[in-house]
């Protein structure tokens, strides 16, 4: 069991208790208090014009304070722990929310998703995986992402390849053949860690399945099993034949998408918010740059999409409930705010009346690629307890830095993160 009081969360955090003071701040009437991590490159422009939407629409003023990506994570544990969350802020679906839930923190929005009709605008496929915790609704997902191989077309099209790889083996000869080209095959930037998270899942999901994958993150199972030394050894082998730009834990995820950009390297594992830092870049969806799905690698393992699900959920800090609760719904009910959001920032809407035909030509096949998935899995940050998931983004840091240590990192992986299970 993760240990979840106050103290629960400051350990989380990473942060000692006497750091935590003061009382919540509640807002005046018509303000809603609201913090969120869309910054920089994850669309706080396109964010702030839709919050603004809102605020024409209705009698209440948001009262905006983001925080960077990265500090976000810290910060939202310390200010639970503290009582003294904004009466909205966005969260990962998956097992960060469960953890918030599990403290106590988090208001049910049942009654406000009943009297909304939300049902009948949430697709069920979403609305069934990310918000639902412990019998009752948490979270309103604000849009969802899905993680593929994003790639230079010119860079592919230098190289003569013209037919994207399905299978472990094309995937394999793909990477060889730009490198025999002088190309550098894969650019990855796990500077923060959770880019190279994606591997990971990914070569797990595809050879030990989404079952395997589930008792991994709830602790039933262990990371020196047969099933994780087996991905491991087929990511360590793309790292031995060179296929890794150098370097990774030195680059963020934009400084490996700008090397792909630039035809530095000529492919990258990402979310689709990558597609929103393109276009951003002046980049064409479908001209300058397109994507493929993760290639299957065993026979008969189910076919598994990864990505997150960004989420609005309400505090029990808060002062204003009311006005909490209509921002959430307007934010996921008007397509006008999904469409506008979801298709600058590079994700796509849960919203069901949400025209496909806003996305772009490689965001339209994306969608097409996770309807047809047999399933979609959280991230791996997202699909096990924070305090796990810390022990694990360090291992893949330390395995970028050094392949060679797999054995001894995993040995040491499981220690701990069967010890964290047990906090």
């Amino acid at each position: 069991m993760i240990w979840l009081n106050r103290r629960g969360l400051l350990a989380a955090a990473g942060v000692v208790p006497a750091l935590v003071l003061g009382a919540p701040a509640f807002a005046q009437d018509g303000d809603v208090t609201l913090t969120h991590y869309f910054t920089g490159e994850f669309g706080l422009k396109i964010f702030n014009e839709q919050v603004a939407k809102f605020e024409a629409a209705t009698d209440y003023t948001i009262k905006n304070s983001p925080i960077g990506h990265e500090d976000f994570k810290t910060d939202i544990l310390v200010r639970a722990a503290g009582d003294s969350l904004p009466d909205v802020f966005s969260y990962w679906a998956g097992a960060r929310t469960q953890f918030v839930v599990d403290s106590g923190s988090l208001h049910p929005i049942d009654d406000m998703w009943a009297r909304d009709g939300l049902d009948d605008v949430v697709a069920k496929s979403v609305a069934g995986s990310a918000t639902m915790y412990n019998g009752k609704r948490y979270l309103v997902p604000f849009n969802y992402h899905y993680a593929g191989m994003f790639y230079n077309t010119q860079v592919l099209a230098d190289a003569g390849v013209t037919d994207m790889p399905t299978s472990w083996d094309g995937f394999l000869a793909l990477c060889e053949t730009l490198k025999e080209k002088g190309v550098t095959p894969i650019a990855l930037g796990s500077k923060n860690r959770w880019p190279a998270q994606f591997w990971f899942d990914y070569l797990l999901l595809g050879t030990a399945g989404p079952d395997y994958r589930a008792s991994l993150m709830s602790g039933a199972a262990a990371y020196d099993d047969a099933e994780v030394k087996a991905a491991m050894a087929m990511w360590k082998e793309l790292a031995d034949k060179g296929y890794f730009a150098p370097n990774a834990n030195a680059d963020s995820w934009t400084d490996a998408s700008d090397k792909v950009a630039r035809g530095d390297a000529a492919m990258t594992l990402m979310g689709t918010w990558i597609t929103g830092y393109w276009n951003g870049l002046g980049l064409e969806a479908g001209k300058d740059y397109d994507f493929f799905p993760f290639p299957s690698i065993a026979d008969g393992v189910p076919v598994s999409v990864v990505g997150p699900v960004d989420g609005l959920v309400i505090s029990n800090d808060g002062g204003n409930r009311a006005g909490a609760e209509a921002f959430l719904s307007y934010m996921m009910s008007n397509a006008d705010v999904q469409a506008s959001w979801t298709g600058a920032y590079g994700a796509l809407s849960a919203n069901v009346n949400v025209d496909p035909a806003n996305y772009n030509v490689v965001m339209q096949r994306v969608s097409t690629v996770v309807a047809g998935a047999d399933n979609f899995a959280f991230n791996y940050d997202l699909a096990t307890p924070p305090p796990v998931a810390e022990v694990g983004l360090a291992m893949f840091s330390r395995f970028m830095d050094d392949p060679s240590q797999v054995d001894d990192i995993l040995a040491q992986v499981a220690a701990d993160a069967a010890q964290a299970f047990k906090e």
